[in-house]
């Protein structure tokens, strides 16, 4: 039995006033960044839009720079540093936005494409795309919960103690616990956020309007900042202009890291 949570009246101003930016910035991806549709080869992967900073990809358990361009297949690891975030987009429209340090697998389990992406560790984005104005189920996993939406635009949060934090930007989305199972669903609007803890049932989840904000505001942030870098704001394309860490990133080098380098030149 769904189980509504009725915040819309507590939260925060500070979360009412991040919240408008998340939401124009999306837009602004939308808008800007023509559908990849006829581009996938494979209708199961992931279009790799825009890349800043240190992400990569796991092959043979080894990371391996991603760039922009490229596509990430079923089952394979998404990685961020501490500067990296990735934007990336399915065959039916929709999009997520990986953030610094983070762990996420893209369709974990092929055998249903609609089981998006499982996060381990860090923060992402989700817009699902409505499909001819009907709706478009798919399901998020984090360690503690399982999220479906059926088109909406939402965030996660999953931390070390894996507690997670889901904040809906538009639309409705239902949060199970996923280490204690129950019939009970929590129903999560616009404007409302839930934190599900480990080893407390859904009943006990709870809204943190203080943890909510900080993460909105982080995400907020660092989509302005990246967007600014890759010349979003300017009308260019993804990946324009030299690279550069979020404020207070770092990351080393993966393999991968540069293209091949170019043959020597003819000897005289």
């Amino acid at each position: 039995m769904a189980r509504h949570v009725h915040t819309r009246g507590v939260v925060n101003l500070r979360l009412a006033q991040v919240r408008p930016l998340l939401l124009l910035a999306l837009l602004a991806a939308i808008a800007t960044v023509p559908t990849l549709r006829a581009q996938f080869a494979d209708q199961s992967a992931a279009q790799v839009v825009a890349v800043e900073g240190n992400v990569s990809i796991l092959k043979d358990d080894e990371p391996w720079a991603l760039f922009a361009g490229q596509s990430v297949g079923t089952g394979q690891t998404i990685l961020t540093g501490d500067d990296g975030f990735a934007e990336l987009q399915v065959s039916d429209g929709s999009m997520f936005f990986v953030f610094p340090n983070s762990h996420v697998v893209f369709r974990r389990n092929p055998g249903s494409l609609r089981d998006l992406l499982d996060v381990f560790l860090g923060k992402v984005k989700v817009h699902i795309q409505k499909l001819g104005g009907n709706p478009n189920p798919n399901r998020i996993f984090t360690p503690t919960a399982v999220i479906s939406v059926r088109g909406t635009t939402f965030d996660v949060e999953v931390d070390a103690s894996e507690t997670t934090v889901v904040i809906v930007d538009e639309g409705l989305v239902g949060v199970t616990h996923r280490l204690l199972p129950s019939f009970d669903e929590l129903q999560i609007g616009a404007g409302e956020s839930i934190v599900i803890y480990r080893d407390a049932p859904l009943a006990q989840a709870r809204v943190d309007k203080v943890r909510a904000a900080n993460v909105a505001g982080d995400m907020a942030r660092t989509l302005a900042y990246i967007w600014n870098r890759i010349g979003r704001n300017n009308g260019a394309g993804p990946g324009v202009g030299a690279a550069a860490p979020v404020p207070g990133g770092g990351g080393g080098p993966l393999p991968g890291d540069t293209e091949a380098p170019e043959p020597p030149p003819p000897a005289p």
